[in-house]
């Protein structure tokens, strides 16, 4: 699997970033998407990425240590997942932990994505999400 990692110190305790997680339609949104749905525990998402039109649909999941965690039920990856942990540290403050894994499903992708453009898109939606995170909470 591909990994995509992005951490953040932020002056905000743990619990102020896990308020605003809780806001999952505008947290997803952060990310850049074109389009987030939001229904229960279910989101589905859609990007431009390069010349390929992206849709997923993810369902919040239940991840040891991660404040939310997801996985995609349908879409171009044999398998995608997400985790947000959140560590208390300092005073007062947190660090914010965001991994992306995924395998390709290369029939699916073929040439015009592969694991590069995908790590890329996804370190610059996790960077987003970050930055969203330190203005709201």
């Amino acid at each position: 699997m591909n990994e995509v990692t992005e951490t953040r110190r932020l002056a905000v305790g743990p619990d102020a970033v896990r308020d605003a997680m809780a806001d999952l339609e505008a947290f997803v949104m952060a990310a850049g998407f074109d389009e987030v749905t939001v229904d229960g525990d279910r989101i589905t998402v859609a990007n431009r990425v390069g010349v390929a039109d992206i849709e997923l649909e993810l369902e919040v999941v239940e991840r040891e240590g991660a404040a939310l965690a997801y996985e995609q039920r349908e879409g171009i990856f044999e398998a995608m997942w997400t985790e947000y942990v959140v560590d208390p540290r300092g005073e007062g403050g947190c660090e914010v932990t965001a991994r992306t894994a995924f395998s390709l499903d290369v029939p699916v992708v073929g040439d015009v994505l592969d694991a590069t453009v995908i790590e890329r898109q996804r370190r610059k939606e996790l960077t987003a999400q970050l930055d969203w995170l330190a203005a709201e909470a």
